[in-house]
């Protein structure tokens, strides 16, 4: 630890707020509305790491949360801790150092209760990448997606391929329309549309506890959005999405396979970015778009929309290598195990 640096578990609020709320990349994971989202969810279990000056003024920052979202039973085989938000740290050399201080101090004293901790990162984190590598934080490439929403809407619109106008355009004269939900009677329909599309992908689904906690902290603070597109009264698609400084992110979605050919995932698209033009944001973040060189269904829905293609990565630390390989050999099986039949994709399509 840095002489004058100091690594907490524990903020006060308002604090722990302004610090994301000007800090250069902090995002909605950062936030203590979030954290208090991830607590209330079952099998969920955040916590804060943060490191501070001698005045108590944070300098960086990050929340891995403790997921085990399938029977407790394989607790020891399948818990990770996921950081959604990456890392926060304030700008220039003090806040670079500051956070090798905190990476350091988590990676010796952390809970072993994981296998894995994973830094998701949504912005560039170049200027950390030796400090990650200092405390055994191993680089993986991933893609993303960014859509630049603050431009006029003839431009966001000739963005999209010739497919994905012709499929909203479809969607529109085939009847479907889009519906904000605003209560939690319509957020639990549109989690079970989510467990129908998980559930064929055998990929598992956090509890609904984490959604319907989303609603009742992060929509009343305007931090939360879900569109659903229906045809009549049945919800045929739905989109959760994070809303925060002028970032949509796009967080959980699915649609009914059986309606594919009404379009509700493209519709749905086109409407988040065209409500975020109006509403002021100024990107949306697709939230992922699988490694380079693997096939990966998602990230061509998502190229049809115009963004720019960015690789952040993912940054991960392993606590515990035999068991970490050994629930990898037996993923594939368990999923058959878990969810009924033979191993599927990797994640629920976009």
């Amino acid at each position: 630890m840095l002489t004058g640096i100091h690594v907490c578990n524990e903020m006060d609020e308002h604090i722990w707020r302004h610090f994301v709320e000007t800090g250069p990349d902090g995002n909605v994971f950062h936030t203590p509305e979030m954290y208090q989202v991830f607590a209330r969810a079952r099998r969920h279990r955040p916590s804060l790491w943060a490191a501070t000056d001698a005045s108590g003024s944070p300098l960086a920052l990050f929340l891995p949360v403790e997921i085990t979202v399938v029977n407790p039973m394989l607790r020891p085989w399948t818990c990770r801790a996921v950081a959604y938000g990456g890392l926060l740290c304030a700008d220039g050399a003090a806040g670079r150092r500051a956070m090798g201080s905190l990476l350091a101090t988590y990676s010796d004293t952390a809970p072993r209760r994981s296998l894995v901790t994973e830094l998701r990162h949504l912005s560039d984190a170049a200027d950390l990448r030796q400090a990650l590598g200092d405390t055994r934080f191993s680089h993986e490439e991933h893609l993303n997606y960014l859509i630049r929403l603050d431009r006029p809407p003839a431009d966001l619109w000739l963005g999209l391929s010739k497919t994905a106008r012709q499929r909203v355009r479809s969607a529109k004269k085939k009847g479907v329309v889009v519906a904000e939900v605003t209560d939690m009677t319509g957020g639990d329909e549109a989690y079970r549309l989510l467990e129908q599309v998980y559930h064929r992908a055998r990929v598992p689904l956090a509890d609904p506890s984490l959604f319907r906690g989303a609603l009742c902290l992060l929509y009343p603070r305007g931090m939360l959005r879900i569109f659903t597109a229906r045809l009549g009264e049945k919800v045929i698609g739905a989109r959760f999405l994070l809303t925060y400084r002028g970032r949509i992110l796009d967080w959980y979605a699915g649609s009914d396979r059986a309606f594919a050919s009404f379009s509700p995932n493209e519709l749905l698209v086109w409407h988040a970015l065209r409500w975020g033009q109006e509403h002021g944001f100024r990107v949306f973040d697709f939230g992922g778009a699988g490694r380079p060189g693997e096939h990966y269904g998602p990230r061509e829905f998502k190229a049809k929309f115009g963004g720019d293609l960015v690789n952040f990565g993912r940054d991960v630390l392993i606590h515990a290598p035999l068991r970490f390989r050994m629930s990898r050999l037996g993923y594939a099986a368990a999923r058959g195990l878990l969810w009924g039949g033979a191993p599927a994709g990797k994640r629920a399509p976009a």
